[in-house]
C-alpha cells in the first residue's frame, strides 16, 4: 500500500499557503546562518493502519509535505532539513526547523505536536558466578547461553575486532534477521551479526563525529560485551580483577549494534533511529544504557512511546534507571513497558589499604594494583584542602600549584571533576600517591578506578579519619597497601550511591526501579580498533548494570520464546533477592537497611527467574486503559499506542489496578487492587499467601488459597488494604513496605509493597 500520491500534492499546495499566511519567506541562506535551527521530533496522524506496509521514500515524501514549502524548495542534499522519517515505532520524523516553522506546522491538518529535541546520557567476570550462574546448570544450561536470540545494544557503537565477540561455533543469525553491517565485511560475523550508525542529529550539532559504528568512546564496546561476551581466558584489567575468563550474560546470543551516541551525547532522533531500525531488523531484546534527566508524561517521551511500538511487536526492553544519585524522585525512564534497573555491587573488591603512621588501617579499591610491590613507601601525608579553598580540596585542574605537594600523599574529596582526573592533578603537582575520600552523601560506595598514580578510594568515614589524624599530629605518614582481588564481600549486594531512585514521578501508583542488577567495577571489553590484544576495563554506573539485566532477558527469551516482554519482566522482579550474603537485607551507601525506590524487587536472580511459578502477564492493548486513566487526552493517548484511541469507549483504570508485579499503594480509606497470575510451574500446584504487612496497615487477600491444574491456567486474587489502630511504622520517608508472597511446596513469588499512608 502506498500514500495517494495526489493527497500529498493537494498537502503540498496546503502547506504553501499555510506557509504563505504564516511569513514563512525567508531563504535558506538566511536559514544555514540563523542561530535559532534546533533538531525537532514532529508527530504526525498515521495515514494508514500500519507504516510498515508502507514505502520508504513515500512515508519520506509525506512527512516532508509537513515542512515549510520555501524550505523544500530551497533544499539540498547537504542542507536537507529532514534527518529521519521514522517508520516502524513512531508516527514522527526528525527535522532541523525553527520555532517559526513549527508554529506553521501546527495548522496543518494531521499535525499532532512538536518538541525540541533532548539530548540523552550515556550511564557508565565473577558477576555471573555471583549471579548463580553456572554452565552446566540453570539458566544458561537451558537457555543454551541465549542461542539463537538477538539482542540489539543502543550505545557508542563497538570496536569489533575484540575477542569478546568471537563467532567460533556460533551458527548464522535466523532466518528473520534483516539487519546490515555498516563495517567491512570481515569485521561482522555470526556473533556481531549487525552493525549501524545513526549520528545525523549529532552531526547536524558538531561537525567531529564519526559516521561510522567505531565505538571512539568506549562505553559502547563495554555495555555489548557485558551482555553477550564470549568466553574470554585471562581476562584482567591492568593486573586488577584477575577473575581467570570473562564472560556476558548471553554469550551465544546474537548482537546488533545500533550507534546513537558520540562524545557521550545521546539526540533523542538519533535514538529514535536506532529503535526504529532495530525493530524492524528483528530484535528480541533491546538494551539502553541511556539516562535523560528530565521527567515528563509518556506522551512526551520518545523512548517511552518507542518501546511501546517494541512491546507490541513482542521485543523486550530494559533501560538504565540513572546516575543521579541517592534523593528520591530522580529514576528515569519510568514507563511500565520497559524494565529499569539501578545498580548494586558485587561481593569482589579490588582492594588498597591506607595505612597511617599511627598503624590504623583504612580499606579502599583501586584498580591500581603494582606488580611485585605490595605497598608504597611511607611518605609525608597532606590534605590538599587545608589552606580552606574549595578547589583545592577537591583537587581540581590547577589548584595545587604553589602547594607543597612532592613526594607526599594527598587526600582529595569527591566532587565537580572526574576520580581519575584528580590523580591526574596530583601526579602533575608532584605527588607520590592519592588518598580519594567520598563526600558525606557517597557514603560507603566505592569504586575501582584505572588511576594513574598509587591511589586508593576510601569512604567518606575513613576520609574523614584521616583528616583527624592529619590534624593531630606534626608530621602526618602514610602509605598504600595493594592487596588485589578479593572475593566474598557479606555485604554484597548494596546499592551504589550513585543509583538514581524512586518513586516514580510520571505514573506514582507504579513502583519504580523495577530490579537492582550489578554495575559498580565491572570488568567487560574496552580498548581501540588498532589493538591486537583484549583489553578489558571497569567501569561503573547503571550503564553496566543495565545490560546485565538486557542479559538476563535475552536468556529467558530464549528458554520462553512465547513469553510476553511483561511476563519476562513479571519473572524477574517476583524471583530476586531482598538478601545480601550475610543474610540480612540489602543495604545502600550508608550501609543501612535500603528502600524499594532504591532497590525495586531486589537483586537479579536469573535461575530463579528463569522458572518463577506465576506470573504477571500484560498484554500491550491492557496499557490503555492504564495511560487513558492518567488523565492523557484521547490524542496523547494515540501518540502512545499508535493507532486513534477514544478513551470514553474503554473502561480506564487506576494506575494501581494495572496487572503489575508489585503494589505501590496511597492508603486513606480501605483499598482493593485485583491481580491475575498464569501458572508456568508445575502442571498441578496449590499456592497459599503469605503476607508480611507494613505496621499500622492492614492487607488481606481473597482468596487466600489457589489451585491450577494446568500449565498456563489463570487465577485472579484481590489484596485489601486498611489502616489499623495500630500507630504506623517507620514512614519518615513517606511510606512503609511489605511483601506479598504466593508460596507453593516448590515456589516462593514474591510482591514487594509500598504503602503511603495519607495523614
Amino acid at each position: 500500500m502506498t500514500i495517494n500520491t495526489r493527497q500529498i500534492f493537494i498537502q503540498l499546495l496546503l502547506t504553501f499557503f499555510v506557509t504563505i499566511a504564516a511569513g514563512g519567506t525567508e531563504s535558506k541562506k538566511t536559514r544555514v546562518s540563523s542561530t535559532g535551527l534546533k533538531n525537532y521530533i514532529v508527530h504526525v496522524k498515521r495515514q494508514v493502519a500500519s507504516l510498515s506496509t508502507v514505502s520508504s521514500e513515500d512515508l519520506k515524501a509525506y512527512h516532508r509535505s509537513f515542512l515549510p514549502f520555501n524550505i523544500r524548495l530551497a533544499s539540498s542534499e547537504k542542507d536537507e532539513p529532514l534527518l529521519y522519517s521514522y517508520q516502524n515505532v513512531v508516527s514522527s520524523f526528525a527535522a532541523r526547523l525553527t520555532d517559526a516553522d513549527i508554529e506553521a506546522m501546527s495548522k496543518r491538518d494531521g499535525f499532532v505536536s512538536a518538541r525540541e529535541e533532548r539530548i540523552l546520557k550515556l550511564q557508565t567476570t565473577h558477576t555471573p558466578k555471583f549471579l548463580g550462574l553456572h554452565q552446566k546448570s540453570g539458566s544458561w544450561k537451558e537457555s543454551e547461553f541465549g542461542k539463537g536470540s538477538i539482542i540489539g545494544i543502543l550505545d557508542a557503537g563497538i570496536i569489533p575486532n575484540h575477542a569478546s565477540f568471537s563467532d567460533h561455533g556460533m551458527p548464522p543469525p535466523p532466518s528473520k534477521w534483516k539487519g546490515r553491517c555498516e563495517f567491512n565485511a570481515s569485521s561482522c560475523n555470526n556473533k556481531l551479526i549487525s552493525a549501524r550508525s545513526f549520528t545525523i542529529a549529532a552531526n547536524a550539532m558538531a561537525s567531529n563525529i564519526s559516521t561510522t559504528p567505531i565505538d571512539e568512546f568506549g562505553h559502547g564496546t563495554h555495555t555489548a560485551s557485558t551482555v553477550v561476551e564470549r568466553f574470554v581466558k585471562n581476562a584482567e584489567a591492568l593486573g586488577g580483577a584477575i577473575g581467570g575468563t570473562a564472560v556476558g550474560m548471553a554469550p551465544y546470543a546474537h548482537l546488533a549494534i545500533y550507534k546513537v551516541c558520540s562524545n557521550g551525547d545521546c539526540p533523542d532522533s538519533d535514538i529514535l533511529a536506532g529503535l526504529d531500525a532495530a525493530v524492524a531488523d528483528g530484535v528480541d531484546v533491546i538494551s539502553m544504557s541511556l539516562e535523560l534527566d528530565e521527567k515528563v508524561p509518556f506522551f512526551q517521551d520518545n523512548i517511552a512511546i518507542a518501546s511501546f511500538a517494541a512491546d507490541q511487536k513482542g521485543i523486550f526492553v530494559s533501560c538504565a534507571v540513572g546516575n543521579s544519585g541517592s534523593i528520591n524522585g530522580t529514576a528515569t525512564n519510568l514507563a511500565l513497558w520497559v524494565l529499569i534497573g539501578g545498580a548494586s555491587t558485587t561481593d569482589r573488591k579490588i582492594k588498597a589499604t591506607a595505612k597511617l603512621g599511627n598503624n590504623k588501617e583504612f580499606d579502599g579499591e583501586s584498580l591500581f594494583q603494582p606488580k611485585g610491590s605490595p605497598s608504597s613507601p611511607l611518605s609525608p601525608l597532606m590534605y590538599a584542602g587545608a589552606n580552606e579553598k574549595q578547589d583545592s580540596k577537591l583537587c581540581v585542574n590547577g589548584s595545587l600549584e604553589g602547594m607543597d605537594v612532592k613526594g607526599k600523599v594527598v587526600l582529595c574529596e569527591r566532587g565537580v571533576t572526574a576520580r581519575i582526573d584528580k590523580g591526574e592533578v596530583v601526579n602533575k603537582a608532584g605527588g607520590a600517591a592519592m588518598i580519594l575520600m567520598n563526600q558525606e552523601e557517597e557514603g560507603f560506595s566505592l569504586n575501582a578506578d584505572e588511576h594513574d598514580l598509587p591511589t586508593t578510594h576510601v569512604s567518606y568515614a575513613a576520609g574523614e579519619k584521616i583528616k583527624a589524624y592529619i590534624n593531630s599530629t606534626v608530621i602526618p605518614m602514610a602509605a598504600l597497601l595493594f592487596k588485589g582481588t578479593v572475593i566474598g564481600d557479606p555485604l554484597a549486594p548494596f546499592v551504589a550511591a550513585f543509583s538514581s531512585r524512586g518513586p516514580n514521578t510520571v505514573s506514582p501508583r507504579i513502583l519504580k526501579p523495577d530490579i537492582i542488577g550489578p554495575g559498580v567495577s565491572i570488568l567487560a571489553a574496552w580498548g581501540s580498533i588498532s589493538s591486537r590484544v583484549p583489553s578489558f576495563d571497569l567501569l561503573s554506573g547503571t550503564s553496566m548494570s543495565c545490560p546485565y539485566l538486557s542479559g538476563v532477558a535475552t536468556l529467558l527469551k530464549a528458554t520462553h520464546p512465547n513469553w510476553t516482554p511483561a511476563s519476562i519482566n513479571s519473572a524477574i522482579m517476583t524471583s530476586a533477592y531482598l538478601i545480601n550474603l550475610k543474610g540480612t537485607p540489602i543495604v545502600d551507601e550508608t550501609l543501612q537497611p535500603t528502600d524499594l525506590f532504591a532497590t525495586g524487587s531486589g537483586l537479579v536472580n536469573p535461575s530463579k527467574a528463569n522458572d518463577p511459578g506465576l506470573i504477571y502477564d500484560i498484554q500491550p492493548d491492557d496499557y490503555i486503559p492504564y495511560v487513558c486513566g492518567l488523565g492523557y487526552s484521547d490524542e496523547e493517548v494515540g501518540i502512545i499506542s499508535h493507532r486513534s484511541i477514544t478513551c470514553s469507549t474503554k473502561s480506564s483504570i487506576p494506575e494501581g489496578q494495572l496487572n503489575y508485579p508489585s503494589f505501590a499503594v496511597k492508603l486513606g480509606p480501605p483499598q482493593t487492587f485485583t491481580r491475575t497470575i498464569t501458572n508456568v510451574g508445575e502442571l498441578c500446584a496449590s499456592y497459599v499467601v503469605t503476607i508480611t504487612a507494613p505496621k499500622g496497615v492492614s492487607v488481606s487477600a481473597r482468596p487466600n488459597k489457589i489451585n491450577f491444574t494446568q500449565m498456563n491456567e489463570k487465577a485472579t486474587y484481590s489484596m485489601i488494604f486498611s489502616r489499623t489502630n495500630e500507630e504506623a511504622g517507620d514512614h519518615s520517608h513517606g511510606y512503609i513496605v511489605g511483601l506479598v508472597t504466593w508460596v507453593s511446596t516448590k515456589y516462593m513469588v514474591r510482591s514487594v509493597v509500598s504503602v503511603t499512608l495519607i495523614m
